[in-house]
């Protein structure tokens, strides 16, 4: 146990070390490689090294009952309504509707292929319809959804790394592409005939004093403390945080949200160190057709997202950033954004905050309806 919980805090402090190390070389390392699969690969190279089985220590219990819980609702808080008011109601709707193909369309494409022999052996007889819920919590919602869904769908090892891997490398190119693409903008309004560009309202940050960040944490703390006593399912513990989150970041205009999401990334670091404990190598494995399945649902999300914006004549360039918001994240959006209009970078960023809120919720709804309509 001693040694598993060294191995978690030597990998979590040498990511946090590496990502204040103002060299070049690390930043690139860090764009193909983020910190959230080397902190999954660290211990598992190290356990491997080391001949060592952490499969069953009582570290994972922590994780499931302390860690993962904390960090949904630390996720949760970072939101607040007045944000959301100021981005205006077509981003969000075509922000949305990224997030509902992205859920729907994999159980529409297995629903509709289940009788052909290689969509039913991959993805029924296999099982790897349990790596969709964890893409569908990365892409909507980030690291904390992936981590929440794969527990609630009981993905293994092996399937979540080929995940890990493949994610990561089709969100580093799809970043690439929505950097061209919204380049793109005026010429993509012009063949869509979308003529409303006007901004939207600026984003003010709460001249409040912040909530002191001791206080936060030990409000964090107990809620936590206090849903683990009164739940048993790991589902309604979410769902119940999620709800609290939500409420702190609504309702509590001190709220310290840039804390919440430090302590939350914190957290996520911490989390796939420990499932890095489970991790074997050797078990890892690549379907070309499962690859392939992965290309056309990320291009078919784009082009989904394209017709909303034609129906609602929302300005092109929201497509891309609601796309990179879903997909890439916090860090990514808003990068992608200040290619076409820098001052809608912070609405880039709440709307990857409200993707971090939602992500969860989503894959639930991706996981029920496998279960509904396949299984």
């Amino acid at each position: 146990m001693l040694e598993a919980f060294v191995i978690v805090l030597v990998t979590v402090l040498l990511i946090l070390f590496l990502e204040k190390w103002d060299k070049v070389w690390i930043k690139k390392f860090f764009n193909w490689i983020p910190s959230i699969l080397l902190a999954y690969l660290i211990p598992a190279i190290i356990s491997s090294i080391l001949n060592q089985d952490y499969s069953q220590i009582e570290i994972h219990d922590w994780s499931k009952t302390v860690f993962i819980p904390m960090a949904v609702l630390a996720v949760m808080s970072s939101l607040s309504i007045n944000q959301l008011k100021a981005i205006g109601w077509k981003p969000i709707v075509v922000f949305v509707s990224g997030s509902f193909w992205i859920a729907l369309f994999p159980v529409a494409f297995v629903y509709l292929f289940q009788h052909t022999s290689m969509v039913s052996e991959l993805f029924v007889k296999q099982e790897v319809w349990k790596a969709i819920p964890p893409v569908v919590g990365s892409w909507i919602g980030g690291s904390t959804s992936q981590l929440v869904l794969k527990e609630v769908v009981a993905c293994s090892e092996a399937l979540f790394l080929t995940v890990l891997v493949l994610d990561n490398i089709l969100v580093n190119l799809w970043t690439i592409g929505m950097f061209q693409n919204i380049k793109r903008s005026a010429f993509f309004n012009r063949l869509l005939k979308i003529n409303a560009l006007s901004l939207p309202e600026e984003i003010k940050d709460s001249p409040d004093k912040k909530t002191n960040p001791l206080i936060t944490f030990i409000v964090l703390l107990a809620l936590v403390y206090g849903v683990e006593l009164s739940f048993t399912s790991f589902v309604g513990k979410i769902v119940v945080l999620s709800f609290l989150g939500l409420g702190l970041g609504f309702f509590i205009k001190s709220w310290n949200s840039k804390f919440i999401l430090k302590l939350g990334s914190f957290l996520i670091l911490v989390v796939m160190a420990v499932l890095g404990l489970k991790l074997r190598f050797e078990l890892l494995q690549f379907d070309p057709f499962f690859v392939g399945f992965l290309v056309l649902w990320l291009f078919s999300h784009f082009v989904f997202m394209l017709g909303v914006a034609k129906l609602l004549n929302v300005n092109a360039a929201w497509v891309p950033i609601a796309s990179m918001a879903n997909v890439g994240g916090i860090a990514t959006a808003p990068a992608v954004t200040a290619a076409y209009e820098k001052k809608w970078m912070p609405h880039a960023i709440i709307l990857a905050v409200l993707s971090m809120a939602s992500g969860t919720f989503w894959g639930l709804l991706t996981i029920s309806l496998f279960r509904f309509f396949i299984l």
